[in-house]
């Protein structure tokens, strides 16, 4: 009974007389595409999505490299030691040094750059006293530290004073600039 279907075509003669219908064929091809089509897939970026998974996979890699290859610093235990100096902000933090600093060269520095003229001699020092006022609370405000310790209210309090010396000096500028635009305006007319 089970015969091999090969077997069974082979010895089956050929009718040479029957013929499919004309377009059977096409026909045929046209259905199955529509049956199971073939996606055709576009290879035009296949490179470039390889080239970026390498890119990324290599930045990561680099990125978790430096990451765990940092030196650990070992946290050594601070003796605090009273003295008689009396210390800045800077004094208890890197970041607090490097803020206070900035603050501080950036007022300077403005302040070098100020004309003082016989002109605008009373306007600036009018500013000048202010900030004169500013410096007092500031040094008030560093005894404080000292004394108490390093807190959010007293840090906070010195850098506002440092940023209000800064905007102070930087209105004086506009001032300035406002007084000598006038008096070009008035000798101009």
């Amino acid at each position: 009974m089970g015969q091999n279907l090969k077997d069974l075509f082979k010895n089956q003669p050929k009718d040479e007389s029957i013929k499919m219908s004309q377009g059977h064929e096409a026909r045929f091809l046209e259905k199955l595409d529509k049956a199971l089509p073939q996606e055709k897939r576009s290879n035009r970026f296949g490179f470039l999505n390889i080239a970026a998974s390498v890119i990324v996979l290599l930045g990561l890699s680099y990125g978790a490299f430096q990451f765990f290859n940092q030196p650990v610093d070992p946290i050594e235990p601070t003796e605090i030691v009273k003295d008689n100096k009396i210390k800045t902000m800077g004094a208890f933090s890197p970041e607090l040094k490097k803020v206070e600093d900035y603050y501080l060269a950036s007022i300077n520095l403005e302040l070098s750059k100020v004309n003082l003229t016989p002109d605008n001699k009373d306007l600036v020092d009018g500013y000048i006293g202010r900030l004169k006022e500013l410096n007092i609370e500031y040094d008030k405000l560093t005894l404080e530290l000292n004394e108490n310790g390093p807190n959010e209210e007293t840090l906070d309090a010195l850098i506002d004073n440092l940023k209000f010396r800064l905007n102070l000096v930087m209105r004086l500028k506009e001032k300035l600039q406002e007084f000598s635009n006038d008096t070009f305006e008035e000798v101009s007319i």
